[in-house]
């Protein structure tokens, strides 16, 4: 089996309002990372991302950037252990 890798994400900056969820969702599916996003009441957007090392990296790379109107001022990673829940990559509304 392949290596594989998973990690949380906390997105700051001006992430809110300009489809980054969205974006997210779209880039992750182009990347094949599966796992989840959301806004957050203090206006970050967080995440999980689950996928090969390249593909988790990429989506990472992708997020210090955002959408075009988005402004990133910080994203935090930590590592997770993999555990291969998620089936496909969502946009969760809690």
């Amino acid at each position: 089996m392949s290596e594989k890798k998973a990690v949380h994400v906390m997105i700051r900056g001006r992430v809110q309002g300009v489809c980054f969820r969205m974006e997210t969702r779209k880039a992750a599916i182009q990347v094949n990372v599966r796992g989840w996003v959301k806004n957050r009441p203090d206006g970050a957007v967080e995440g999980v991302f689950e996928g090969t090392p390249e593909n988790v990296e990429a989506l990472i790379n992708w997020c210090r950037r955002g959408p075009r109107m988005a402004s990133v001022s910080d994203v935090v990673v930590r590592d997770l252990d993999y555990t291969g829940e998620y089936e496909d990559f969502s946009i969760r509304y809690e």
